[in-house]
């Protein structure tokens, strides 16, 4: 059962379903989260950090394992994200964050198989400019969570992910990442049209 209750873990990631996610924990108050995380098996709470305060829509990290164990407290672990929430109360009396969430489930709505086709065409072609190599086969990803796997692999702007978190439809999500990819790819392209011969593609464009 999921709890109604999680500690917060505000940082400047956002993460989504079933994306895997390392973590350097350093902070006494996220060392004693992942303690306590660890002793009861329940997830913790990923939010974008914002100027103003946190985004009140994120999505929970599993602890898979404690990869690193530092002599000074520090830890090295890695998660996976799990679903979608929302905070309903955020407390703020304890230096750890914590909140009181609902979860948050998608809208039944058909996917267009022509246009999941479309977005993987596109994502390899994003990614290929970017990285300079073939980026892992996405043909067998479930197509429900096919818009997590792409946003989540792309250098994309954060508040950008952010909203594509906050869709409640894979069909609305897909669409909106159709949108921007097509544009995003031209983009690419011209830079790389202009970049001198040998030079390499760079990661941070958003």
């Amino acid at each position: 059962m999921r709890p109604d209750r999680i500690s917060l873990f505000p940082l400047n990631v956002v993460l989504f379903p079933g994306e895997l996610l390392p973590l350097h924990i350093f902070e006494p108050r996220y060392r004693r989260m992942v303690r306590e995380c660890l002793d009861e098996k329940t997830p913790f709470g990923m939010l974008l950090a914002q100027p103003n305060g946190v985004a009140h829509v994120g999505c929970t990290a599993e602890i898979l394992e404690v990869t690193r164990r530092y002599d000074d407290g520090r830890m090295d672990i890695l998660t996976v994200g799990r679903d979608p929430y929302r905070i309903v109360d955020l407390f703020t009396d304890d230096p750890l964050l914590a909140g009181t969430v609902d979860y948050l489930e998608d809208r039944d709505a058909i996917i267009d198989m022509q246009s999941s086709e479309k977005l993987i065409e596109l994502y390899e072609v994003c990614y290929t400019l970017l990285f300079s190599g073939m980026p892992a086969n996405l043909a067998q990803s479930p197509h429900e969570r096919l818009s997590f796997v792409v946003t989540g692999a792309l250098p994309l702007d954060l508040m950008w992910k952010q909203q594509i978190l906050e869709l409640r439809s894979e069909a609305e999500r897909q669409d909106r990442l159709l949108r921007y990819l097509r544009e995003w790819v031209l983009h690419l392209q011209k830079i790389e049209s202009g970049r001198p011969r040998g030079a390499s593609s760079g990661q941070g464009l958003n």
